[in-house]
């Protein structure tokens, strides 16, 4: 990282952000060229839970290559000053690597969803139709490393 001043170092911050933000960016390569994806996603415990459709260029990419990169930010402000060149912004983000798996297993599935439902606000009781857990995928990202990194005052 260029500027060390803006590293975050504290793993408490990096798991909020983590825990907290809303939208985890997938990379991924596409014959030599950048794939980037939103997708909505849960973490715990070192792992990445992502919701996807069981097919599309995501799922293709991944039967190829299982390594992938991803960014999460949280609470972005642009802070406008009164010269252009004295704008500033204030953000959290994480950026990272990790490979990803198809879960297969139905009960680490169930599992995955639950953790993604609650995380945007689920509040009833979590049940499931059989053909509505088949008929969707949870990928795994386990993070193999990540980096914070923030800007303003917090």
């Amino acid at each position: 990282m260029r500027r060390h001043d803006k590293q975050i170092t504290d793993q408490h911050i990096i798991q909020d952000i983590l825990k907290k933000s809303e939208i985890c960016r997938l990379g991924m390569v596409d014959n030599g060229e950048a794939y980037i994806v939103p997708v909505y996603y849960a973490y715990q415990d070192g792992f990445i839970f992502i919701h996807s459709a069981p097919q599309g260029r995501k799922i293709e990419l991944l039967k190829k290559n299982f390594q992938v990169t991803f960014e999460i930010e949280f609470l972005s402000e642009i802070i406008k000053g009164e010269i252009p060149c004295k704008w500033s912004s204030k953000y959290r983000s994480v950026m990272g690597k990790g490979s990803l798996t198809i879960e297969s297993d139905p009960k680490r599935k169930q599992e995955g969803l639950n953790l993604i439902m609650k995380k945007y606000g689920a509040m009833m009781p979590l049940n499931y139709e059989e053909s509505a857990l088949s008929g969707m995928t949870i990928l795994l990202l386990k993070i193999n490393a990540i980096s914070g990194k923030e800007s303003g005052t917090w």
